[in-house]
């Protein structure tokens, strides 16, 4: 079952997040950033045990971006980030967006459902205040990618 986070996944999303971190699969993120974002993010459960996490973040008026998106590693292969991934534009769409984008270390994950691989200059500039606070910048490797959902 997907659902909206609530307070009491907090925990369980960044543990998610920040074992990706450490091997250099993403990006880590502190409780404070979670806890401030917590109203954009889905889980996905079984047996009342959270199993993954995905954010929708709202960019500008017709772009959103899936962030955030972490599998417990026990739990990768089965198809639970795609059924996330495929939650956040279903929110998006509803919303009225008109494309989604992420920034990724695993393209190949994306482009399986339809993303297309753009170039960084594309996106706003409001996503680069996140990007200036990484210790990856300004060296990042991160690939952007790109679905239009209209």
């Amino acid at each position: 079952m997907i659902r909206k986070a609530k307070i009491a996944d907090v925990k369980t999303i960044q543990k998610f997040i920040n074992q990706y971190a450490k091997s250099g699969e993403m990006l880590p993120r502190s409780l404070n950033q979670i806890y401030e974002e917590l109203q954009n993010y889905f889980v996905i459960e079984k047996n009342k045990n959270v199993l993954g996490c995905c954010e929708l973040f709202i960019t500008w008026e017709d772009l959103a971006e899936i962030k955030a998106l972490a599998v417990s590693p026990n739990e990768r292969r089965k198809g639970y980030g795609t059924i996330l991934t495929k939650k956040c534009i279903s929110e998006a769409k509803k919303l009225g967006i008109k494309k989604v984008f992420a920034l990724t270390f695993k393209p190949k994950f994306f482009q399986k459902i339809g993303f297309k691989i753009v170039q960084k200059e594309v996106l706003p500039h409001k996503i680069w205040f996140e990007c200036v606070r990484c210790h990856l910048f300004p060296d990042c490797n991160e690939v952007p990618v790109m679905k239009d959902i209209s």
